[in-house]
């Protein structure tokens, strides 16, 4: 029996105010998206929270998951409950995921992501997570090689149950991971910079999951 192809997890730039909605909605016009991460920059709660709550409709109309992060010291649990939330993203912070999967139960996803060994991925997926990140850019920007996402995602994905998101630095990076088995495949700057818009960005990058699916 044939292994589901990966869906594809929209990953937003750092979002200071509520003005890329229409931008979201367009991304997930694109294609069929099953989650897009909300990156807000720091702030205060109420702030934070009014924010999640003019984003998280533009990704939920289309039906998919709308989960935050936040840039700096925030109360995740709080702010996607009252903000409208999906779920949260946290970056390589054991006792923070596990404190977010004991206080919001199963009502929202906890992923994770920041993973720097094996030993890193092991302890997060012990920690109740629903899915672990590999490769997504650094705090500096900066990005791991894809070499070493594509080994990481094949290793995660052959051996434990905890789904995977495997990102992809660039449209023609997502065949190679989609074949690593992987369940998720994330695309950031990928799609936001694409010459022909977001939605040109999603149809291709769904093709490109196809056309391995179709060779595998």
């Amino acid at each position: 029996m044939a292994e589901p192809s990966p869906r594809l997890y929209l990953v937003s730039p750092l979002l200071e105010d509520a003005s890329f909605a229409p931008r979201l909605a367009e991304a997930c016009g694109g294609g069929h998206v099953a989650a897009v991460l909300l990156r807000l920059a720091a702030a205060d709660e109420r702030t934070l929270v009014n924010r999640a709550k003019a984003l998280c409709p533009a990704v939920q109309e289309s039906g998919a998951a709308a989960l935050i992060s936040v840039d700096g010291k925030a109360d995740l649990a709080a702010v996607a409950a009252r903000g409208g939330a999906d779920g949260i993203h946290v970056r390589g912070d054991v006792a923070l995921a596990r404190d977010l999967r004991e206080r919001l139960k199963a009502d929202r996803a906890v992923g994770a992501g920041g993973i720097k060994t094996r030993d890193d991925a092991m302890t997060l997926g012990e920690a109740g997570v629903d899915y672990l990140m590999f490769g997504e850019p650094r705090p500096d920007g900066s990005l791991p090689s894809l070499e070493s996402v594509t080994e990481r995602a094949a290793w995660w994905a052959e051996i434990f149950e905890t789904p995977c998101v495997a990102f992809a630095p660039s449209l023609e990076a997502v065949g190679p991971l989609a074949a690593t088995g992987a369940e998720f495949i994330a695309l950031g700057d990928a799609v936001w910079s694409h010459p022909e818009g977001p939605a040109a960005a999603v149809a291709a990058a769904s093709q490109a999951i196809a056309r391995q699916e179709a060779g595998s």
